[in-house]
């Protein structure tokens, strides 16, 4: 039976380092599903990238997938442990998508994630958090991936916060919300 783990907290608080762990305690293949597109434009994000492929063990496989995530997850092995990172910045690469493609994509996404063969691990955004923000555009990023985030809560079988540096299990000390019916 596969599992469907989901790690979240703000930037910079070893989201990603904690889901690397939990990835290679679970003795299975690991395939590291990068959603960034890479821009050598931006040196700033070109170091970012290169931090994770550093940090990522040589054995590991990568995927670079910045739309097509249904697909990878359809495709996945039962031996296989894939580590999705992240959703923020998949959501943040279909942000031009209207209303109702989204909801499709979404739909279809979350359909595909409770069928997958492997175990998944994914990284989210806490972006929420702060001021509203004051442009449409990052209004529309922040409730999508809010709302994927929740929806994806609600489906998964361990539920982790990471924040300041610690980690929470929010499986334990946490109750779920009834669902929206959405």
């Amino acid at each position: 039976m596969s599992k469907v783990i989901l790690v979240t907290g703000p930037a910079r608080s070893g989201k990603s380092e904690w889901a690397e762990m939990l990835a290679m305690q679970s003795q299975k293949v690991v395939i590291y599903v990068a959603t960034a597109v890479e821009n050598s434009d931006d040196q700033e994000w070109q170091q970012r990238i290169q931090q994770h492929k550093q940090r990522r063990p040589q054995d590991w496989a990568t995927l670079e997938v910045p739309y097509e995530l249904s697909t990878v997850l359809t495709d996945a092995k039962s031996n296989n442990c894939l580590l999705v990172d992240s959703l923020g910045t998949w959501v943040a690469n279909l942000l031009e998508q209207d209303e109702l493609i989204w909801e499709n994509i979404v739909r279809e996404f979350l359909e595909t994630v409770q069928l997958v063969a492997a175990d998944v691990i994914f990284v989210a955004e806490e972006t929420g958090w702060s001021v509203v923000p004051a442009y449409a555009a990052g209004r529309t990023f922040r409730d999508r991936l809010g709302h994927l985030v929740r929806q994806l809560g609600g489906i998964s079988q361990e539920i982790y916060l990471v924040t300041g540096g610690h980690v929470l299990n929010l499986g334990l000390l946490g109750s779920p919300l009834p669902s929206r019916g959405n």
